[in-house]
């Protein structure tokens, strides 16, 4: 045992230049400098980052490394990278000499003009930067390349605009960090010289066979099945969540936690989620950038792992109709560097004025700005998902559970709060164990952002996206909030009476975006919009929200994004619905026209010549007969289906780009999609199981 968990402690951050490892490798002037570059902001010298350089190519190089890269998140939802090896110009005897400059560690050049940029840079314009964030760590991968030494930045434009997802959420961290710490001032603490934004991503994902993914081209080209009955058996014996591990799973997860533990990621918990071959893997959670970074990593090492085990591992947010999706719980709180966490409500709630107020701002951030948080949770997967019985619906609201509601309740209707509902316990009624202290509020699994203890649960996030987005979101919503509070008591020559009132005001306003009810039901459709909340049902619509006076004022104002990045935003939005959804409508013409109709054609021709031969032979075969009777109806209308379908995708493709485009993709084109679909289904539970071209259902997920 005491083998292992030296084992374990040896493994975790074996890949990653650490504080520890930056303490031992660099000179103790150096190294402060670094310190106080990454706890206090700043940039270091020349001087220093060539040391820096040094100290990191010498450590990577020890580990096998030969190249490195600027590892950056550009605007297409994926990490990249372009290695450079440490090879320089051989000396006059021709022997190898390897450098890494500090200019090399602090700026790269990659082309950006073969990135998204929403119309910031035209195909001609190819120079964009990528610059250092010193903040989170160099790491090394370990891949079919070799051993690359991994520089975590950021990626901007010629002219200065942001080309990715980190720059945005470093500018929201220092919106927070700076309107919280008002806050934190305005109750005598003068201790706490920071506050950061802490998330933690649960992330959700399935496993299906490698040869059998192969076999899918609607799964190698999409992610998700764009055909497929339902299996025999799905979710409904709810015997998959939280179920015993299968063998091969298990070794997958196994190698996957040793390869996360290697680049410093904590994943903590893992375990089987609702759908079967659906499955979780929870990360402590860590500073937002951080966790962003290691979220990105999770998703990279998920689908490198997968392979080496004969799996494919699907990130999509609804790769099967019929069962749930895959959603990734954004655990987002707000913590001073001295160790208090502003959203922990203490033994006494009620008397916590500096929690009230962090709530009542929080209230108000959310319900002034649900339409961004809904935008901030949308991508053309995760539209597949949002409003299902699995999860969150489109609808933004919060959970605070009846401890705090009550609260709440009495702050609104009588101006202070005297009591808080007490957990009590629960008795199992069983002698030999004990009693259980209860907590004194559930959970809500159906509300989209729930308040879990001591943190927020922001639950739209798709599989697929990062982070990054959401937080950057939440970050400015609520730092908005703070600041307008801030403004306001700063000012209040009877700072108590003044908090009290503004606490009162808050949550009266904004009392409407509350909700403990059943998030999935009709009801709450109807009651929300009585209640004036925004339901927006599509990326495409919730796109739009970006480029309101509304959301250019609040970014603005905290410079988090200009209107130029706003827009370019939007436009990718658009231009990358219409490209997704054009993708399905090829794969769908493909595999109907080509693997579907003439499967079940020959399995027609078949049955009736069996058919034939026993009739012959002085048979009645009715139920043969109807049987081929139904098949031919079914390929009729498969075909009506694709014809129509390959006209409308031959107009959509010549549409101009745009939010034209996108939504002809989304209303003429989609619905369009579902015709073609429901007759093939129907063939597939038709025709016999050997004669369907491509594995089912059944076949991934249920057989790894």
């Amino acid at each position: 045992m005491e083998a292992e968990r030296t084992r374990l402690e040896q493994l975790y951050g074996k890949n990653v230049f650490t504080i520890s490892k930056m303490r031992e490798c660099l000179p103790k002037s150096v190294f402060r400098n670094v310190k106080s570059v990454i706890e206090g902001g700043g940039e270091l010298s020349r001087a220093d980052a060539d040391v820096v350089a040094k100290a990191m190519k010498d450590w990577a190089m020890e580990n096998g490394a030969t190249h490195y890269t600027h590892w950056f998140q550009p605007l297409t939802g994926i990490t990249a990278e372009k290695h450079d090896s440490f090879i320089s110009t051989p000396d006059d005897e021709g022997r190898m000499v390897t450098a890494f400059s500090g200019k090399d560690l602090i700026k790269g050049e990659p082309d950006a003009s073969s990135f998204p940029s929403g119309g910031l840079r035209s195909t001609f314009e190819a120079r964009g930067y990528t610059a250092w964030d010193v903040t989170s760590p160099a790491f090394l991968k370990e891949s079919g390349t070799g051993v690359t030494l991994c520089i975590p930045t950021v990626f901007c434009s010629y002219t200065g605009e942001a080309l990715d997802k980190k720059t945005p959420l470093l500018r929201s961290m220092e919106a927070i960090d700076r309107e919280a710490l008002r806050i934190v001032r305005l109750f005598g603490d003068t201790t706490a010289t920071k506050v950061t934004a802490s998330t933690g991503a649960e992330q959700e994902y399935f496993l299906v066979d490698k040869k059998k993914y192969l076999q899918r081209p609607d799964l190698i080209f999409t992610g998700r099945t764009l055909f497929g009955a339902s299996a025999p058996k799905g979710q409904e014996m709810e015997d998959h969540y939280f179920g015993v591990i299968r063998e091969r799973v298990g070794e997958y997860m196994k190698d996957l936690n040793e390869e996360l533990w290697k680049l410093g990621v904590p994943a903590k918990t893992q375990h089987n989620e609702v759908a079967p071959a659906q499955h979780e893997l929870a990360p402590i959670y860590e500073t937002a950038n951080l966790a962003a970074d290691h979220n990105q990593l999770i998703m990279e090492a998920m689908k490198r792992v997968a392979d080496h085990h004969g799996l494919r591992c699907l990130l999509h947010e609804k790769p099967f109709d019929g069962v749930n999706g895959s959603g990734k719980h954004n655990n987002w709180s707000l913590t001073t560097d001295t160790g208090v966490n502003l959203i922990d409500p203490g033994d006494s709630p009620e008397r916590n004025i500096r929690f009230l107020l962090v709530l009542s701002c929080i209230m108000k951030a959310v319900d002034k700005h649900a339409d961004l948080l809904r935008q901030s949770a949308s991508d053309v997967g995760n539209d597949l998902r949002l409003g299902a019985n699995e999860a969150p619906p489109a609808i933004v609201s919060i959970f605070l559970g009846q401890q705090l509601e009550d609260v709440v309740r009495q702050l609104v209707e009588t101006g202070s709060a005297e009591n808080h509902i007490e957990g009590g316990y629960l008795r199992t009624g069983v002698s030999t164990l004990p009693d259980i202290a209860k907590d004194a509020t559930d959970r809500n699994r159906t509300s989209p952002f729930a308040f879990t203890g001591n943190k927020f649960e922001f639950r739209m996030v798709g599989s697929a996206d990062s982070v990054a987005g959401s937080t950057t979101i939440l970050n400015a919503i609520v730092a908005e909030a703070f600041c307008e509070a801030a403004d306001l008591l700063e000012k209040s020559e009877h700072f108590e009476l003044a908090v009290h009132d503004l606490i009162k005001k808050n949550m009266t306003e904004h009392k409407r975006i509350l909700f403990d009810g059943d998030g999935y039901s009709q009801n709450w459709v109807e009651e929300a919009k009585k209640r004036g909340l925004p339901n927006i049902p599509s990326t495409i619509e919730a796109a739009e929200v970006l480029t309101t006076r509304k959301s250019v004022e609040l970014f603005e104002r905290f410079r988090i994004f200009t209107r130029t990045e706003l827009e370019s935003r939007q436009e990718i939005t658009y231009e990358t619905y219409a490209k997704t959804i054009n993708i399905e409508a090829l794969t769908m013409i493909d595999m109907a026209s080509r693997q579907i109709i003439p499967a079940c054609m020959k399995y027609e021709k078949d049955l009736a010549d069996t058919i034939i031969a026993v009739q012959k032979a002085g048979a009645v075969f009715n139920a043969e007969t109807e049987k081929l009777q139904k098949i031919a109806d079914e390929i009729d209308l498969a075909q009506q289906a694709l014809d129509h379908l390959r006209e409308l995708e031959t107009k959509a493709s010549a549409l101009p780009d745009g939010k034209e485009r996108a939504f002809f993709y989304k209303d003429v084109v989609v619905p369009a999609m579902s015709e073609l679909r429901a007759p093939c289904d129907r063939l597939e539970c038709i025709v016999n199981k050997d004669a369907w071209p491509f594995p089912t259902y059944e076949d991934l997920m249920f057989e790894i």
